[in-house]
């Protein structure tokens, strides 16, 4: 009888410690989707903005890598286009306001490293964008450079 009770009792924790990892799995992860950190962009102060805009981007890249492992090369350009664009802004936002260009610049930098990755496992005819995509970003990091360290300061 003391069998039965013991598998009773480990069957139910069983039961209930499945049903808790699968509503963990349900429920949202609480993280901003892209259109929302989109909508916050224009609200927050230009030193926030820096910090908005390479979370898109970053947001983007993951998408455009998703895009292009399932052959969807037109909806991979419009997310690498985003990841340009507000990496790009990312850059201009944190010169302008004098914060987060060292992390603006590791993030960019990291980028180019995916970038790079992803250009080796892509169709010669699919590369010219995303080889474009790493220019404009290794300019951006280069302009975050310069301005954390500028010639002649001592």
């Amino acid at each position: 009888m003391l069998g039965v009770r013991y598998l009773l009792r480990w069957g139910t924790i069983t039961v209930f410690a499945m049903i808790a990892v699968l509503s963990a799995r349900a429920a949202p992860s609480g993280e901003p989707t892209v259109e929302e950190l989109k909508g916050r962009v224009a609200s927050a102060s230009i030193g926030d903005r820096a910090h908005l805009c390479v979370q898109i981007a970053q947001k983007q890249l993951v998408e455009a890598d998703k895009q292009y492992a399932a052959s969807e090369v037109e909806k991979g350009q419009v997310a690498l286009t985003d990841v340009v664009a507000y990496s790009e802004l990312a850059r201009d936002y944190s010169i302008q306001s004098r914060k987060h260009e060292k992390q603006t610049e590791i993030a960019a930098r990291t980028m180019i490293r995916k970038l790079t990755d992803l250009v080796h496992s892509l169709a010669h005819d699919d590369q010219a964008p995303v080889r474009d995509a790493i220019n404009r970003l290794e300019r951006v990091r280069d302009d975050l450079l310069k301005a954390m360290f500028p010639k002649g300061a001592k």
